[in-house]
C-alpha cells in the first residue's frame, strides 16, 4: 500500500475567505501541507426548506470561487455533503492527519459538533485547534471589573472600546501563505441539485461599502427608503469579509457604525455566557411564565405582510422577496408581533431564521428578545412601538411602503387587524399579569 500523505487540515465554516483568516493562517504556518475542506452538513441542510435557499446558494457560490482560486496554484478545496463525523472518517482513510485547524463557532449545535469531532480525532492522536475569528472580542474577554459578563450594552461597549485601545487589532496574512497548501487535484464540488436545492439568478450584496455610507450612517441608517446601510450582514454571517478589517475601516469614520459591530460581539458573548438563550428560553427567565396568545391566523397575516399596518407589511414583504429587512423595520415588525398581537417571540425568531440571508443565532435571538422585553436590555417591557409614529418618523412620504405595498391607499388594502390603543392596553395588562407586576 502507498503511504498516505501527511497533512494538516483547515476546516472552513463561518470564515469563507482566503485573506485575514486566523485559523487558516495558523494552519498554513504549522509546518505541514494544508488540505482545506468544507462540509455541507446534512444535519443543518436537512432542516432547511428545499429546494430553494439563497444562503446555501451563497455558500456554494463562495466555496466554488475559493476552489477556483486555489486551483490556480495547484491546490483546491475538498467539499463533502455529509455529516462531519462521516467526512472526517473518510479523510482519515486517505491522509495521515496531524492537526485539524478551524475557527470558533459559538452556537449550541456547533459546540456539540466540535466536541464530538475533537473526541473522535483525539482517539487517533489528531489535535483539534480552534481560533477566534468571527468576532473581535469573545466569551469572557470583555467583562465587568468583578469578572462577570455584561448584560447591558452601553457599559459593555465602553469597556470594549477601552480594550481595543489596549489591544490593537492584528491582521493575519493568510493570503500570503497559500504556497503551503497541499498540492493535489481536488474532487468536484457537490452540485446544488445533488444536495436537493435549485439555483436562482440572484445578485448578492457586494463586500465593499462606499465611504459615504459609513460616514453618513448615523444620519441615514433609520430610513428604510434610503440606501444608508452597508448590507454586509450576509458577509459577516459567512465570513466572506473580516470583522477585524471592517472595524479598522470604520474607526474614525462613524461611531454609530462601530457600535453596530460591537453589538455583534455583545450578542455573541451573551450566547456564550447565557447558553439558555440559544435553547429557546428567555434571557429574563420570568418571561418564560408568559402564556402568549399564539393565534395562528394572526401569525400567518403577519408572515404574509397583510396586517393592515403598511410599515409592518412592507418589511415582511421585503423579507419574503429578498431575504433582507432593514434594521429599523426589523424592530417595528418584531414589536408588532410580540406587543400588538401578543404572539410568542420564538415564533418570530424562527420565521426570521428561515428567511434572513444574514441569519445569525446570536443577533437574531438578541433582537427578538429585545423586542419582546425578555432580553438583556435596560428598558422595561412597556416599550411598545407605534407603527404610525414610526412611519411618520422614518418613512414620512411612504416611499418604502409604496415599493413593497403597492395596494396601499387603495380599497383592496386590508383594515388594521388590531387597533393600536387596544393592542397596547392588552399587551401591558398581560405582561403585568404574567410577570407579577399588577
Amino acid at each position: 500500500m502507498m503511504n498516505k500523505p501527511e497533512v494538516n487540515i483547515f476546516w472552513y465554516r463561518r470564515d469563507l475567505r482566503l485573506h485575514d483568516n486566523v485559523g487558516l493562517f495558523h494552519a498554513l504556518t504549522s509546518g505541514k501541507p494544508v488540505l482545506p475542506i468544507f462540509i455541507f452538513d446534512t444535519h443543518i441542510l436537512d432542516k432547511l426548506q428545499k429546494p430553494e435557499d439563497l444562503r446555501v446558494q451563497f455558500i456554494h457560490n463562495t466555496i466554488s470561487e475559493i476552489d477556483f482560486q486555489l486551483k490556480q496554484i495547484g491546490s483546491g478545496l475538498t467539499v463533502f455533503y455529509s455529516t462531519p463525523i462521516h467526512a472526517f472518517s473518510e479523510l482519515k482513510k486517505s491522509y495521515n492527519i496531524s492537526t485539524v485547524f478551524t475557527n470558533h463557532d459559538y452556537e449550541p449545535y456547533a459546540l456539540k459538533r466540535d466536541k464530538q469531532i475533537q473526541e473522535m480525532l483525539s482517539e487517533e492522536g489528531i489535535t483539534f485547534q480552534t481560533y477566534k475569528d468571527q468576532v473581535v472580542f469573545e466569551r469572557k474577554e470583555v467583562t465587568k471589573d468583578d469578572g462577570l459578563p455584561y448584560t447591558v450594552f452601553t457599559p459593555y461597549s465602553r469597556k470594549w472600546k477601552a480594550k481595543l485601545t489596549e489591544n490593537p487589532i492584528k491582521s493575519y496574512s493568510s493570503e500570503l501563505q497559500l504556497h503551503q497548501l497541499f498540492q493535489y487535484n481536488s474532487p468536484a464540488i457537490p452540485s446544488m441539485g445533488n444536495m436537493g436545492f435549485v439555483e436562482n439568478d440572484w445578485t448578492y450584496p457586494t463586500t465593499t461599502v462606499a465611504d459615504d455610507i459609513i460616514q453618513n450612517y448615523s444620519a441615514q441608517r433609520d430610513f428604510p427608503a434610503v440606501n444608508g446601510t452597508s448590507r454586509l450582514g450576509v458577509h459577516l454571517r459567512f465570513g466572506t469579509i473580516s470583522i477585524r478589517q471592517l472595524v479598522l475601516n470604520s474607526i474614525n469614520k462613524s461611531e454609530t457604525y462601530l457600535n453596530e459591530l460591537i453589538w455583534r460581539d455583545f450578542y455573541h458573548q451573551i450566547l456564550f455566557n447565557f447558553p439558555h438563550v440559544g435553547e429557546g428560553r428567555s434571557f429574563r427567565k420570568e418571561y418564560d411564565q408568559i402564556q402568549w396568545r399564539d393565534n395562528e391566523a394572526d401569525f400567518e397575516k403577519w408572515c404574509k405582510g397583510e396586517t393592515g399596518y403598511p410599515i409592518v407589511d412592507a418589511g415582511m414583504r421585503e423579507l419574503a422577496a429578498t431575504g433582507f429587512m432593514h434594521n429599523r423595520v426589523r424592530m417595528i415588525t418584531a414589536s408588532f408581533l410580540t406587543k400588538h398581537l401578543f404572539i410568542d417571540w420564538r415564533w418570530g425568531e424562527a420565521w426570521f431564521a428561515s428567511k434572513l440571508l444574514d441569519f445569525d443565532l446570536a443577533a437574531n435571538n438578541g433582537g427578538w428578545q429585545w423586542a419582546a422585553g425578555s432580553g438583556c436590555d435596560a428598558a422595561p417591557y412597556f416599550r411598545i412601538f407605534n407603527p404610525a409614529l414610526q412611519t411618520e418618523k422614518f418613512d414620512k412620504k411612504a416611499t418604502y411602503i409604496n415599493k413593497w405595498v403597492p395596494e396601499f391607499n387603495t380599497l383592496t388594502y386590508p383594515a388594521p387587524m388590531v387597533q393600536h390603543e387596544f393592542a397596547r392596553k392588552r399587551c401591558l395588562e398581560n405582561y403585568a399579569k404574567w410577570l407579577g407586576k399588577e
